[in-house]
């Protein structure tokens, strides 16, 4: 039992399955996509796979770095429990499995924008989280492709694929993570720093111009959730559509209202109610999309 769990520790389960929600729900976006129980749960099981293979290897290579922060030193490498072999052992054989899921049930460019997520996340994000802040932007790139990966499976092997609605999607989990990640690292600046992270977008730490960033990508955030309905992918012209709208609208006004009374308070509290409403806004607005999907 005791392995079990830290195997869930080593795929970071919690924030897999969140991950790979956003990637279900753009697959159920993709024209005609119906719902189909069993294709979702390979789709998720092929998602948190990959992701866990990901999640794993950060650990792997951060093994040192999380045993002197508070926060991390109790995971399975870190502590000791389990040696980085063995987790290198697993990150492999979850990884290609993961892979091979969405290839074999899917297509191969799925798959291959997996790999590629995988590999950006593990051996570039997680190295330059210790060289330049620029890394929370490497990372967002992985950290939005499970919306591409899930849109790209909703089409047939050989279908031609609608980039640009893929895309729109794909930037609404890129902008969204830089609020949410950066509200994470104002509160857990200390332990970041002692590190050697750099994560912040100024180098003096939680500071007014952090503030005023995640302000300005909440703003973002609602140009590129109302782009859906401007793409084909959704629609405003019944009930189900309109109230997808206004759910959307309301989750960016909430997200942008959170982002703004940390810019005016500058402290963890006003922090953690970013952080805590960035898990809240995006299945909402994820679930309110496909609520209005044509």
């Amino acid at each position: 039992m005791n392995k079990i769990k830290d195997y869930l520790q080593l795929v970071k389960l919690s924030l897999s399955i969140m991950v790979v929600f956003s990637s279900v729900i753009s697959y159920l976006l993709a024209p005609g996509v119906g719902f189909d129980w069993w294709r979702i749960f390979l789709l998720f099981a092929g998602g948190l796979l990959v992701t866990g293979s990901a999640n794993t290897i950060n650990q792997v290579v951060e093994k040192d770095t999380d045993a002197m922060m508070k926060r991390t030193a109790r995971r399975p490498i870190a502590s000791g429990r389990m040696s980085a072999q063995e987790g290198w052992g697993f990150a492999i054989f979850t990884g290609a499995l993961g892979v091979f899921i969405l290839g074999n049930y899917f297509n191969w460019t799925a798959a291959g924008i997996a790999a590629f997520s995988l590999f950006l996340y593990a051996f570039i994000y997680t190295p330059l989280k210790k060289v330049n802040s620029i890394a929370v932007m490497v990372g967002a790139v992985p950290g939005a492709l499970p919306c591409l990966i899930g849109w790209v499976a909703g089409f047939a092997p050989g279908e031609e694929v609608d980039w640009l609605a893929g895309g729109v999607l794909f930037l609404i989990q890129f902008f969204w993570q830089f609020p949410h990640f950066w509200a994470i690292a104002w509160i857990a600046h200390n332990d970041y720093s002692a590190a050697g992270f750099k994560l912040l977008p100024a180098d003096k730490g939680p500071t007014r111009f952090t503030a005023l960033q995640t302000v300005v990508y909440s703003l973002l955030l609602l140009p590129v959730t109302m782009a859906p309905y401007f793409t084909g992918i959704c629609t405003f012209d019944n009930t189900a559509g309109l109230i997808g709208l206004i759910l959307v609208i309301a989750g960016n006004l909430f997200m942008i209202m959170r982002c703004a009374m940390l810019y005016a308070k500058m402290d963890i509290p006003s922090a953690r109610r970013v952080m805590f409403g960035s898990y809240l806004y995006l299945p909402v607005v994820l679930l309110a999309l496909l609520l209005s999907k044509v």
